[in-house]
């Protein structure tokens, strides 16, 4: 193959037949699409699928991805499109990795995100080793993230469409995978076009509803979850004013989240109260006033940079950050303490910043992810 060989649309010198790519199904259309493309394209594609909780409890349960019906909806998507396709079993490994830390958070108090983690514990770690074990030259996913050249390699963006982009929840992506990573619908303007794609490939799953919950928190349920993961841990306590002063009564801190107004059961009250902090050692929930909740400090540990050179390189970066998946990026100040902690200087005070959630952080003259970090005490 001549070095001056023209580059295919995965960024390889060599003819899409001879490019293998393992693209990581959920049984969803945007993993789909993924699959239908490249082999349409003419890639050596294979599809892998995780089995990643119960596959007998999944099957009835709708609005969550990986279940029983997706991977059979997977399963026959690589049917039709004629690539092989294989189910791995990865039930202890997501509950030790994922799911046994999500109960410990919210026991200890903080509000975890899972789907973060299952990226990086599981999907870009055990099955990305396992795309390389199957000789394969990539690995694609149905996420929209961008993945772009940068005059020192690849780099993260988010995605065209500011409704789907998922760079929230990909920002601990090492430099290493993002190597190996490609995103095909990341460029997308809206998900119309994927799902366009998807008819256009005869594709059963065209019209499949997205994902909404967490996909082994059926309904959103997650004290139910928790409560089957950590027998006893709904133990009832106090709602507390920000004096001590008993206000009610409670079904388990487990219930609760920072930031939380609805369902306290304190009503008849002259101003509306607000969960400030959840104190687990004493079984107590505490609530105040909307303006307890604003922060403009926030503490980072467990960073992942990627935004070129070390974290350490200046001791204050002007970025923009998110706190929350839901909420647009803001400016910030970023003073590193070391190559994994850091302190983050909101420039205008946020409510409801929660331990457990992540700090993502971005490029304030672009749309390149430079990495982030967990929020780890009560701020």
């Amino acid at each position: 193959m001549s070095l001056d060989s023209p580059l295919n649309s995965l960024g390889f010198a060599k003819p899409p037949a001879q490019t293998r790519v393992v693209v990581a199904m959920s049984g969803g259309v945007d993993s789909s699409v993924v699959a239908a493309m490249l082999a349409e394209e003419g890639y050596d594609v294979v599809g892998v699928t995780l089995q990643l909780y119960d596959h007998g409890a999944a099957l009835a349960k709708k609005g969550a991805c990986c279940a029983g019906r997706d991977i059979h909806d997977a399963r026959r998507v690589a049917e039709d499109m004629g690539f092989p396709h294989y189910v791995l079993d990865y039930e202890n490994t997501f509950r030790e990795a994922v799911m046994d830390e999500f109960a410990d958070s919210y026991l200890a108090g903080a509000t975890p995100v899972p789907c973060i983690r299952c990226n990086e514990r599981v999907k870009f770690k055990d099955l990305l080793e396992t795309a390389k074990d199957l000789d394969a030259d990539c690995m694609a996913t149905g996420h929209y993230i961008q993945r772009k050249m940068g005059g020192a390699g690849a780099e993260l963006h988010s995605a065209a469409d500011p409704t789907k982009d998922q760079s929230y929840f990909l920002f601990s992506t090492t430099q290493e995978q993002l190597d190996y990573l490609r995103f095909p619908l990341g460029h997308h303007a809206s998900k119309e076009e994927t799902r366009v794609l998807a008819g256009k490939y005869g594709l059963r799953v065209a019209d499949k509803p997205d994902s909404q919950d967490i996909c082994f928190v059926p309904n959103g349920n997650y004290a139910a979850v928790i409560e089957k993961l950590r027998p006893g841990a709904a133990a009832p306590g106090e709602i507390v004013d920000t004096e001590g002063h008993a206000l009610g009564t409670h079904r388990g801190v487990i219930h609760y989240t920072i930031g939380q107004r609805r369902g306290l059961g304190i009503g008849g009250l002259s101003d509306p109260l607000y969960v400030v902090k959840l104190d687990v050692d004493a079984k107590q929930v505490v609530v105040g006033p909307r303006d307890l909740l604003a922060t403009r400090r926030v503490p980072i540990r467990e960073i992942n940079w990627i935004g070129g050179g070390t974290l350490m390189d200046q001791t204050e970066r002007q970025i923009a950050v998110r706190v929350r998946s839901t909420r647009p990026p803001t400016d910030a100040v970023l003073r590193p303490i070391s190559e994994t902690e850091a302190e983050v200087e909101l420039l205008v005070a946020e409510q409801g910043v929660s331990p457990g959630q992540a700090c993502v952080f971005y490029d304030t003259d672009s749309s390149r992810v430079l990495g982030g970090g967990w929020i780890w005490r009560g701020v």
